[in-house]
């Protein structure tokens, strides 16, 4: 028995789980509130894509002759086949059965449907990539064939991360929801609820908390909650995450609370460990003091935030908690020859946080009015990597995703030297913003701690709409990051967006032009396009007037987020998605580049006005060679094998230090006058990720100085610029 039972309703993510929960019952260790977790989404995808369950759906989709298109009769008809393979495909894709990647990769293993239609485009695509990889790709493509399956002949609600996500996408009203809630449980449903029903009785819980992080887990959170308040009146019935904490604040339909009993917005700890406490210990609800909590009050839905104690700060809120989900259940898959998108789909990672909130705070499309963005408060970088050793110990896993909306450098720069100091083998990426600093030296440290990738918004590829944005970048700054981080070989992912209110056909244009010109040049490998939506909760739909907007506003009574407008400019930037999408698609694949941009459209869109040498000539700039005071100097690089080299000219005898450094692909040397050479082996030791303390360039300055003249000279001299270019850094 547990008191509390935290749950993800499907569906998230299939390769690892979405962290919410993990988070929550990591903090409630900290109060000692027992608390057992599940990812209800992965459990019910392994139950569906069984053998006896597809055969249940087979049957099922005949009998009641919904076998329409001929992609689904070829997949009926081959049903045995697919029957044959479905579990050991399962399997494989949870890295279980790796050795049947030689038989997946052959022609006639598995059965296929229309998503093998255009394999013979793809195989390209795939020549450098080995054969695990190209063996999940067919088995997604399998699994994508069952998928359309389900959806055209049994639930067209169906989708791998989500399920009836439309029921949630912008639902001002209830109603839709709420009569699609009164219809019979579907065949999924069936699946979710069984496997629910089994969970409620192992555990016994006094209290169940839904955690929605998107419209796709809307629905099936509310069908959970039915089945809870029908067969177990007793459990009081909570719903968190990230889609109320956006989209419920304007609640005021009552029906909501005939499934849910409390609703808590913005950071779940305190408000959760007050509803236990109220729960558990049977407090009187009508005087109780809540934490940012809807409930229903004299038939009407009232928000209370009257508790007086503060929120919880980020160092003790515990380290996130896995245990109790399937871990070696994930599926990883690979949908798209896409090597950043394989990173959220492919593999199990282990999700932190390095900071609450968002350091810039600023972007005026974004929802920075809401505390989840708003109040910024980082973790330090030792509590980080303690918690990461803690995740390692429990899960087994060394990957990590930090999940900020945006990492700040510093802090990155502190974590990265805590890892080195600590002689971790990890792998992490985060996302970030394109801010000046990332040096070069930076994305070095970065690489060199573990960190593999980066996303982040360019956002529209326009200095004029990038101030109006208030990104705090240029494209000429995005390009010089990006092409840090790529020398770095950290590979770089940029979320693109068209259609910003004012935006010109001839900005979508030219931004176009300048994002071709960063995969040209190869700065940039992945990105992806999406068009502005105006959000309840950001500066441009708070003051929509300002923007040029003209918002047109439904009646609220249940969601509130995505708002309807029209800008300015009248134009419709919906017709450039597909040609956007198509020319980043062939970008990403390095193809396309010298074709004209009219060709990605199927009607007329103006000339480019951007110079084609644009992107090249940014990228031409010389670094600065100014070193701030308080700037740290580490040393990356081994110890070096020494030698004494003498050498007698004009009857005297100069003694030189001959250092060789080994690295793991190459060797060089450097010579240094004996004094200055032994002076810097100490140094160089100083300063390693190591050390016990950090070395700053006005202590290197006031330590050289002490022994030597001339720093300056020293610092610029030929060896030492031969050390910085492999691993002294300048942070």
């Amino acid at each position: 028995m547990k008191d509390i039972l935290l749950i993800t309703p499907p569906f998230t993510q299939l390769n690892t789980p979405y962290p919410a929960t993990a988070y929550l019952k990591g903090f409630l260790n900290t109060k000692d509130i027992s608390a057992t977790q599940m990812d209800l989404g992965i459990e019910v995808i392994i139950e569906l894509f069984s053998k006896n369950a597809f055969t249940m759906l087979f049957d099922s989709a005949y009998e009641n002759d919904t076998i329409q298109s001929e992609n689904a009769q070829r997949i009926y008809t081959l049903k045995d086949d697919y029957l044959k393979v479905l579990e050991p495909i399962i399997e494989f894709l949870q890295g279980k059965n790796v050795t049947l990647a030689r038989q997946i990769c052959t022609d006639n293993f598995l059965p296929r449907a229309s998503r093998f239609d255009n394999l013979e485009d793809l195989n390209w695509a795939f020549g450098n990539m080995g054969m695990q990889d190209k063996a999940k790709h067919l088995a997604t493509l399998f699994l994508e064939d069952l998928s359309d399956f389900i959806i055209e002949c049994i639930d067209d609600n169906f989708g791998f991360s989500r399920y009836a996500e439309r029921l949630g996408m912008s639902a001002n009203s209830f109603d839709e929801l709420y009569d699609s809630l009164q219809q019979d449980i579907t065949f999924i449903d069936d699946i979710t609820l069984q496997i629910l029903e089994g969970k409620l009785e192992e555990v016994q819980p006094k209290i169940v908390c839904l955690s929605v992080p998107f419209p796709g887990n809307l629905y099936s959170a509310f069908r959970c909650a039915q089945f809870i308040k029908s067969n177990y009146p007793n459990i009081t019935v909570e719903m968190g995450g990230g889609f109320p904490n956006t989209e419920l604040r304007s609640l005021k339909d009552v029906r909501v609370f005939e499934f849910f009993d409390f609703i808590t917005l913005d950071d779940g700890e305190l408000p959760v460990e007050l509803l236990h406490d109220l729960v558990v210990n049977t407090k009187d609800k009508n005087t109780f003091k809540f934490k940012r909590t809807l409930l229903l009050e004299n038939n009407a839905v009232v928000y209370k935030n009257d508790s007086p104690l503060p929120d919880y700060k980020q160092s003790a809120v515990g380290t996130p908690d896995y245990s109790d989900l399937l871990l070696d259940e994930y599926i990883s898959v690979i949908e798209i020859a896409n090597p950043m998108h394989s990173l959220w789909s492919d593999g199990r990672w282990n999700k932190l946080t390095m900071a609450h909130g968002c350091y810039w705070g600023k972007c005026t499309f974004c929802d920075i009015s809401l505390d989840y963005i708003k109040i910024y408060e980082p973790i330090a970088a030792k509590t980080l990597v303690d918690r990461m050793e803690e995740l390692i110990a429990q899960t087994g896993d060394t990957g990590f995703h930090f999940v900020d909306e945006a990492a700040p450098p510093s802090l990155m720069k502190a974590l990265a030297l805590e890892i080195l100091k600590r002689d971790l083998t990890l792998t992490w990426w985060a996302n970030i913003r394109f801010e000046k600093n990332f040096t070069q030296d930076l994305c070095i440290l970065l690489k060199a701690s573990g960190c593999i990738a980066v996303s982040g918004g360019l956002e529209v590829a326009s200095d004029r709409l990038l101030k109006l944005i208030d990104k705090g970048v240029t494209v000429e700054q995005v390009a010089q990051v990006t092409r840090n981080l790529t020398e770095s070989n950290i590979m770089v992912h940029s979320y693109l967006m068209y259609g910003y209110p004012t935006q010109t056909e001839q900005e979508t244009i030219d931004s176009l032009e300048m994002v071709r010109q960063l995969f040209e040049v190869g700065v940039l490998q992945s990105g992806f396009w999406h068009q502005f939506a105006l959000t309840a909760h950001s500066p441009i739909g708070l003051n929509p007037a300002e923007f040029g907007v003209t918002p047109h506003y439904n009646d609220i009574t249940f969601a509130n987020n995505d708002v309807a407008f029209s800008d300015v400019t009248g134009i419709d930037h919906s017709k450039f998605s597909n040609g956007l999408k198509t020319s980043l698609f062939n970008y990403m694949h390095g193809i396309g580049f010298d074709l004209p941009l009219q060709d990605w459209f199927d009607f007329n869109v103006p000339d480019t006005t951007v110079d084609s040498d644009c992107i090249f000539n940014a990228l031409q700039t010389e670094p600065s060679f100014s070193v701030k005071p308080t700037a740290k100097i580490v040393w990356l690089g081994k110890t070096p094998f020494v030698e004494e080299v003498s050498k007698t000219k004009k009857g005297t005898t100069y003694t030189s230090l001959k250092m060789t450094f080994y690295d793991k692909t190459n060797a060089f040397q450097i010579s240094t006058p004996l004094d200055e050479g032994e002076w810097l082996l100490d140094m160089l030791e100083q300063l390693k990720p190591s050390s016990a303390t950090q070395t700053s360039f006005n202590m290197l300055k006031k330590d050289f100085e002490s022994h030597f003249e001339n720093f300056e000279l020293f610092w610029f001299s030929k060896p030492i610029n031969t050390l910085k270019a492999h691993g002294l850094l300048v942070l």
